[in-house]
């Protein structure tokens, strides 16, 4: 309640933060309280620092569905984007994504808090630039580096060794998912998969629908599991009889959505352990698919 009056004064006067977080910021080259406010930044900010240097990361980061970085969250205190529990929490730096809440971001350049805002790392190159980007701003540049190399070395480890390419279907309740040129599409590329949403005829059509998925015939679904969200109107292809006789059990893969959805320094490490995932499942399927050319499982 008092950090709200707080805030509600500051925004009716428009002055600058009378708390001593600013000014720390401006005295200091290492901010030794950094509050990240997006899921993505989160896990970069929790690799990078030490629990000492952390005011919070989102309530996100302690999802182990969502989060890679889970059990470092664990660590530290969270925040759910409010502008409230910035002026509580009192960072040297906050650190937000460019899909967090605009009226929080404009809200807090008002209000002149040292901030920083991520893009999105939709692919590994994205990764790079973000983690030196983060780390820049926190004073920990050789760290950033060694967890930039250390991702690469696992990307290399990786291509080293591809496996035969594996066709998959990434799906989620509407259908096909993880476009061309997403972060989900690279990582499974680099995980030895082959993504069919992306191949004729799956990528020929807008809307997808179970004739296509009979026709490009993959060997298995893979499926983001789902965090912290509720069943809905987007779940009826994924309960379509046709996509439960030839897709349920063995030929369907949930994966961590940790995997994906965020891209991180970690994720090499992430790819590997969906290679084996992927690889795990194959082996478990000891039957063509009726419809599949020949060749095919």
């Amino acid at each position: 309640m008092r950090a709200s009056v707080l805030l509600a004064g500051l925004i009716a006067t428009a002055l600058p933060i009378p708390i001593g977080g600013a000014a720390r910021a401006a005295a200091t080259a290492r901010p030794m309280r950094v509050m990240s406010m997006n899921q993505c930044t989160d896990q970069i900010v929790l690799a990078l620092l030490p629990p000492a240097r952390i005011a919070s990361v989102t309530w996100l980061a302690r999802d182990a569905g969502g989060s890679l970085m889970y059990r470092q969250a664990l660590r530290v205190g969270i925040n759910h984007g409010l502008a409230e529990e910035v002026v509580r929490q009192e960072p040297d730096l906050v650190i937000t994504g460019s899909f967090t809440t605009p009226a929080t971001r404009g809200l807090l350049r008002r209000l002149r808090y040292p901030m920083i805002e991520v893009d999105h790392t939709g692919s590994f190159a994205a990764i790079r630039t973000a983690t030196r980007q983060i780390a820049a701003a926190v004073g920990e540049e050789r760290r950033g580096e060694a967890l930039i190399a250390g991702m690469d070395r696992d990307l290399a480890e990786l291509a080293r060794n591809p496996g035969p390419p594996l066709r998959v279907a990434a799906w989620d309740g509407a259908g096909f998912s993880a476009t061309k040129g997403s972060l989900f599409d690279a990582v499974l590329g680099a995980a030895g998969a082959v993504n069919v949403a992306n191949q004729p005829p799956a990528s020929g059509y807008g809307k997808p629908d179970t004739e296509v998925l009979l026709l490009s015939a993959p060997a298995l679904l893979v499926k983001g599991a789902g965090v912290g969200r509720a069943p809905g109107m987007h779940d009826n292809l994924d309960r379509h009889p046709v996509v439960r006789r030839y897709w349920d059990g063995a030929r369907t893969l949930t994966i961590r959505q940790a995997y994906y959805v965020c891209g991180t320094p970690m994720i090499g490490k992430a790819i590997a352990r969906l290679r084996q995932e992927l690889r795990d499942a194959a082996r478990q399927i000891h039957a063509p698919l009726p419809f599949a050319p020949a060749g095919r499982r």
